[in-house]
């Protein structure tokens, strides 16, 4: 005869506890659905912006050098319009990561509202909207802090540049007053 051990944990499979504290979500960046980090949405509208830029001035070089220089500027404004479409998702995509409808993300149009987005935390684990999103890659982190390396460059570039000009200046005039 056996007797069950009364101190013996359970054997039984428990589906919410295993799939809740590893399981992610994969980012899709364009469907509505599904969830970004606050990192992750900086980054990817960072990323996106890069790849805009790029795809503006490619557009609007190729019509410039086949002659339609006048069009060039709304030809590279075309690209703008993919971008504006992608950060509406990714904003959709970060209101559920807080657990709201992305019918919330129009708050985002109140200046100081918008905030909100960069500092308020997504809810732990699983919400109405899927299972939280992956954790931030390398590249994710690198994206969203290019905007402080070009703040640092820019902060270091720039008064370099303006001793550069009074220098110069200075020079030409020295030289336009030797005989």
């Amino acid at each position: 005869m056996s007797v069950a051990n009364p101190y013996q944990p359970p054997r039984a499979d428990v589906a919410d506890v295993r799939s809740s504290s590893t399981s992610y979500q994969p980012v899709k960046f364009w469907s509505r659905q599904g969830r970004v980090s606050r990192l992750q949405y900086l980054g990817y509208l960072m990323g996106g912006y890069l790849l805009t830029i790029a795809a503006a001035a490619l557009l609007g070089g190729i019509a410039g050098a086949l002659g339609f220089a006048k069009v060039a500027p709304f030809v590279g404004f075309v690209a703008l319009v993919p971008y504006f479409v992608f950060s509406i998702i990714m904003l959709i995509q970060r209101t559920h990561d807080m657990g709201w409808s992305g019918w919330a993300a129009l708050l985002a149009l109140i200046p100081f509202a918008a905030l909100v987005w960069m500092f308020k935390a997504g809810t732990p684990g699983e919400n109405r909207f899927g299972a939280p999103p992956p954790p931030n890659t390398t590249s994710v982190k690198l994206l969203a802090c290019t905007p402080v390396l070009i703040g640092i460059l820019a902060a270091i570039a720039l008064p370099a540049y303006q001793d550069y000009v009074q220098r110069a200046k200075a020079a030409q005039l020295q030289q336009q007053s030797a005989p």
